[in-house]
């Protein structure tokens, strides 16, 4: 009896050390543990690459690789045939920037840039906050004026150089209101032509500025207008206090489209004037055109094209760093700076 006593209580004592060793053995011959799934920002960035790679191919394809090609075309006198064996380094750059007309084209795009800055902005805004009040045929009358910005620039610069010939119907109509003494030679005459390309680009590019700033009006809110008018505030302390300051996102937007559209110009010039007359209507687009296509210097026209895509992308960056930059600044940037300092 004595022995099953003591096997009775040796024996929960002998299942537990039996079990400390087979544990402490476990943890001793513990396996290498099974790898699990990606970690969450791996798995992030494999799906961005994902979703990223095919427009970065397409991107690269279709625009890197020809900038590089330019580049490459630029340093040989080569008229598109054959092969390039005639190295001439930079000369056609050179070349390029000792050229009068080139040198003129270069001023006609500056000036664009600058008057459709002048005239389109301080006009399409105005029109934009007359066509965003409460009035009869708004609608009607904001379609008109987006409807030049639809049409093909080829549909509408045919339509305007058949409307500026000589005799034709815009100076039949000026003489027959009275006004037969202010007809020009719109298109033919050099110190007026570069003036009447403006007249048409306004016309044509100005819905796209009231729609932007139509667009942005929309969120302007409401209750600033309230708190302005319980305040007794002029209607023009409220534009220049609250709608222009709040819209100005969206001029700096519009300012950098306008911008690189201008320094890009070609087709309405070409439709109008083919750069002429007398080349006071040239531009880089259209001069790169004519030494390419139509002279076949396929290594001096990439050279041109080349210091056109300079010229731009000094501009859209300076214009970024400048101007758009205060737009992309968050607040946390700004004061995670001041902590810093």
């Amino acid at each position: 009896m004595a022995d099953d006593v003591t096997t009775r209580t040796d024996g929960p004592r002998a299942d537990a050390a039996t079990r400390m060793k087979s544990g402490a053995g476990r943890e001793t011959s513990r396996p290498a543990p099974r790898r699990g799934p990606l970690p969450a920002h791996w798995r992030k960035r494999l799906e961005i690459g994902f979703f990223v790679a095919p427009a970065l191919a397409i991107f690269a394809t279709f625009v890197v690789v020809p900038i590089f090609q330019a580049m490459r075309y630029s340093m040989f006198s080569w008229n598109g045939l054959g092969p390039l064996d005639n190295f001439v380094g930079l000369q056609n750059y050179a070349r390029a920037l000792q050229d009068n007309i080139f040198t003129g084209a270069v001023m006609n795009n500056l000036f664009i840039v600058v008057a459709s800055i002048l005239i389109q902005l301080p006009l399409g805004l105005a029109i934009a906050l007359l066509l965003n009040r409460d009035m009869w045929g708004r609608s009607f009358m904001r379609v008109v004026v987006f409807v030049p910005y639809v049409l093909a620039e080829v549909v509408a610069g045919v339509v305007w150089f058949m409307l500026l010939q000589p005799r034709g119907p815009l100076d039949a109509l000026m003489e027959s209101i009275g006004l037969g003494e202010f007809v020009q030679v719109w298109l033919g005459d050099p110190e007026m032509a570069l003036y009447t390309v403006m007249i048409v680009l306004t016309w044509k590019y100005l819905g796209l500025a009231i729609i932007l700033f139509l667009a942005g009006l929309q969120g302007v809110p409401a209750e600033l207008y309230e708190a302005a008018q319980i305040d007794g505030a002029s209607w023009r302390q409220v534009q220049f206090r609250i709608t222009i300051p709040l819209l100005g996102p969206t001029i700096r937007t519009w300012g950098f489209l306008s911008m690189i559209g201008s320094l890009q110009l070609f087709d309405m010039v070409w439709i109008l004037t083919k750069g002429g007359p007398a080349n006071s209507t040239m531009t880089m687009a259209i001069y790169l055109i004519n030494q390419g296509t139509n002279r076949s210097l396929y290594g001096y026209a990439s050279a041109v094209a080349v210091i056109l895509f300079v010229i731009s992308l000094a501009f859209a960056l300076t214009y970024q760093r400048l101007i758009l930059n205060r737009d992309t600044m968050t607040e946390p940037r700004r004061s995670r700076k001041k902590v810093t300092q």
